[in-house]
């Protein structure tokens, strides 16, 4: 009877681990692939992933970053598309995927990020890092804070390209690979070089191809960075837009091309099949009564808000409860959180907006107080 009730004791022990397998079990739609996570971006919902925080070695995709620093230096007014970058012996020698620049030669900056984004060219990705930088070393420490700023936690960058046969710990993540493509496509600059399916640069004299296939055979799809080596595999992070949802879906360590893209196919149709972006604008409402203030009320402001739901709950539709006092009291700041607007379905809250004031309202003084009392006096 002992040996029983210890066996029982050990199978019940045992019970959360074999849950915690079948839970990390690899689902059907992450193919071949080492990692994969299927993002939307704008609420930054993940809606699918396995091993995401696994850390591997990103090949090309790395040069998300290398992008996205480019593009804040531009919003920035830092650098220009027309700048011209003269390439230096070293971004000349950098080999891989490449547009074969040489040293010395003159590139616009519009070019070198065409040749970055459509070829995935090593040779312009260091190029426009020392533009930007001065130097690569720099530009890399660049890459590195910028990556915790975004909360990428499994990420370790080495260079500006993801060439991996001299690195030694040139790493990050599905989930650090979406963060960083969800920050990179709020700059709508990016669709103007990742839609691309063939162009030319040195005025028509070298041809581009996309490396991201997705482009041309998929609908919707708008980017977004394709990669391989042999220590990486074959990865990519492939973003698609469809019915006003833009999807992420980030593959790692795929064998082969083919398997890659399959992988990405799958987890997008899988996104757009099963989930809809709902999006509630920002807006305006009815002013409130303010008391003791320069002025008898206050407009109000809200902000957006948006949802990704399971289709079949999206077709229910959506409740607004609107959250306000009758009135405020003097003095009222732009900006002053005066109630909330909850969005629900059925009984779950999805989410609040703030309802906030749209100026300030000064609390009114003696004179200003006995002017409107002797002006209400002579009216009446």
């Amino acid at each position: 009877m002992k040996r029983i009730v210890i066996l029982m004791m050990a199978f019940l022990l045992c019970l959360p681990m074999m849950t915690l397998r079948v839970g990390a079990e690899k689902p059907t739609l992450a193919g071949e692939a080492k990692s994969v996570l299927l993002m939307e971006a704008e609420t930054g919902r993940v809606l699918l992933e396995y091993e995401a925080d696994l850390q591997l070695p990103p090949a090309s995709v790395t040069k998300i970053m290398t992008i996205l620093l480019v593009v804040e230096e531009i919003d920035k007014g830092n650098l220009k598309l027309t700048d011209v970058v003269q390439v230096s012996d070293h971004a000349s020698q950098m080999g891989g995927s490449q547009v074969y620049l040489k040293a010395g030669e003159q590139m616009s900056v519009d070019d070198l990020l065409k040749s970055v984004v459509v070829a995935s060219a090593n040779d312009a990705s260091t190029a426009l890092a020392e533009r930007v930088a001065g130097s690569v070393e720099s530009f890399v420490e660049r890459m590195n804070q910028r990556a915790k700023e975004l909360g990428m936690e499994n990420t370790n960058f080495e260079n500006p390209t993801g060439l991996d046969d001299s690195t030694t710990d040139h790493r990050t993540s599905a989930r650090d690979i979406a963060l960083m493509s969800r920050e990179l496509m709020q700059h709508d600059l990016i669709f103007e070089y990742s839609t691309i399916w063939m162009d030319s640069i040195r005025n028509g004299a070298f041809g581009l191809t996309n490396t991201n296939r997705l482009i041309r055979f998929y609908q919707g799809a708008n980017g977004l960075k394709t990669g391989s080596t042999s220590r990486a595999g074959f990865c990519i992070s492939a973003a698609a837009k469809r019915d006003g949802m833009q999807l992420i879906a980030v593959v790692m360590g795929s064998p082969n091309r083919d398997s890659r893209n399959e992988t990405a196919k799958k987890l997008l149709d899988y996104g757009f099949a099963n989930y809809k972006y709902l999006l509630k604008e920002e807006g305006t409402l009815d002013d409130i009564k303010v008391l003791g203030g320069v002025c008898h009320s206050v407009g109000l402001v809200y902000g957006k808000f948006d949802a990704v739901l399971e289709k079949d709950k999206a077709g229910q539709g959506i409740e607004t409860v609107v959250e306000l006092p009758e009135s405020v009291s003097a003095p009222i700041y732009a900006g002053d959180v005066i109630g909330k607007i909850d969005y629900k379905l059925g009984d779950e809250i999805l989410g609040s907006v703030d309802i906030r004031a749209a100026e300030n309202v000064e609390k009114i003084g003696f004179f200003g107080l006995f002017s409107r009392l002797l002006s209400h006096f002579f009216l009446h």
